[in-house]
C-alpha cells in the first residue's frame, strides 16, 4: 500500500494504459479509425489539425478530472489522474517508434483488433478502480448512481462522437469500421468487467433435498442456501435449494442430484460477479490472492 492506494492496482492501471494506447496508435490513428468519447475528439483534432492526442487528451480531461473530484473516491480520482497521464505518455511513446501494421486491404481485421485493444485496455483500467479520464468518468458516475454499465454508457457517447467524425473527417465506410470497433471494445470492456470467470447458480427443487444438500457440501464443499417454497398448482410446500459453483463444477453438480433425484428441477444460470467465501474469500474470511 502506498498512502492507501494499492501498488498492483496501480500496475494493472498502467498495464491497461498502455495497451489501450498501443490499439489507438497502431490501429486508429495508422489506419484513419475513429473512436468515441473523448478519445475521438482527440483524433478528430488528429486528423484534421495533426495536434498530437498525448496533448490534447490531457487539455480536454482538466474540467473532467474537476467533476472526478467532486464525485469519485479519494482513491479513484488518483487511480484516475494515474491512467489519464500513462496514457498520454504512452501516446507518446509508440508515437516515436511504431509498428507499421499494413492491414489497408482488411479494414475489418483492423477494426476488431481496434476493439479488442482498446477495449481490453480499457477493462482492465476500470476493473482495477481507476478510469483513464473523459468519458471514462461519466461512465462510472453513471454506473455508481444509475447502474447502467460502463460499456453501454460509453458506446452511446462513442457514437455521438462518431457521428460528428463522419461528418467532418472521416469517410462513411471508415466511420462504419470505426462503429465495429466501438461496439467490440464495448463488448469486451462488459467481459472484463464482470471477469473471465463465470460461475453457475443452480436452483434446485427435489422432495429429497437435504440428500442433495448435503452430498453437495460433502463432495464439492459448496455451501447451499435453503429457501422456503410453495408450488403454484398444487399448493405443496417444498424446500428450494441455490447453490453457487464454478463453471467447471456444474457437470459434477448435476450428477450428485441426478443420483440422488433423477426428477429434481434444476434451472442453471451464470453468474458474472460472485463474492464471498469459496469465490473472494477464502475459509478464514480473508480476501484470495491477496
Amino acid at each position: 500500500m502506498i498512502f492507501g492506494l494499492k501498488v498492483k492496482n496501480i500496475i494493472f492501471i498502467l498495464l491497461g494504459a498502455a495497451i489501450f494506447s498501443f490499439g489507438i496508435v497502431h490501429f486508429n490513428m495508422q489506419h484513419n479509425l475513429g473512436e468515441g468519447g473523448f478519445t475521438g475528439i482527440t483524433l478528430i483534432l488528429f486528423f484534421a489539425f495533426k495536434w498530437d492526442p498525448a496533448i490534447t487528451n490531457i487539455i480536454l480531461n482538466i474540467p473532467i478530472l474537476l467533476i472526478g473530484w467532486k464525485f469519485l473516491g479519494r482513491n479513484t480520482f488518483i487511480y484516475t489522474i494515474i491512467g489519464t497521464l500513462s496514457v498520454s505518455l504512452f501516446l507518446s511513446l509508440f508515437q516515436i517508434n511504431p509498428f507499421e501494421i499494413h492491414l489497408e486491404q482488411d479494414m475489418f481485421l483492423v477494426s476488431l483488433f481496434a476493439g479488442v485493444f482498446i477495449g481490453v485496455g480499457l477493462g482492465i483500467v476500470f476493473r482495477y478502480g481507476g478510469t483513464t479520464g473523459g468519458v471514462d468518468i461519466i461512465a462510472r458516475i453513471v454506473h455508481k448512481y444509475v447502474g447502467w454499465s460502463m460499456g453501454k454508457t460509453m458506446f452511446m457517447f462513442d457514437f455521438l462522437v462518431i457521428a460528428t467524425s463522419i461528418f467532418t473527417i472521416l469517410e462513411l465506410s471508415q466511420g462504419m469500421y470505426t462503429l465495429v470497433a466501438v461496439y467490440v471494445g464495448a463488448r469486451v470492456i462488459d467481459f472484463i468487467q464482470e471477469g473471465a470467470y463465470t460461475a453457475r447458480g443452480a436452483t434446485i427443487i427435489s422432495s429429497r433435498s437435504d440428500e442433495i444438500a448435503q452430498e453437495i457440501l460433502k463432495k464439492m464443499d459448496r455451501g447451499v442456501t435453503v429457501l422456503d417454497g410453495r408450488g403454484s398448482f398444487t399448493g405443496e410446500k417444498r424446500d428450494v435449494l441455490y447453490c453457487v459453483v464454478g463453471k467447471n463444477e456444474i457437470v459434477k453438480l448435476k450428477n450428485i442430484i441426478n443420483s440422488i433425484d433423477p426428477h429434481a428441477f434444476v434451472a442453471v444460470g451464470a453468474v458474472h460477479d460472485v463474492l464471498g467465501e469459496g469465490f473472494t474469500l477464502d475459509e478464514n474470511k480473508n480476501p484470495i490472492g491477496d
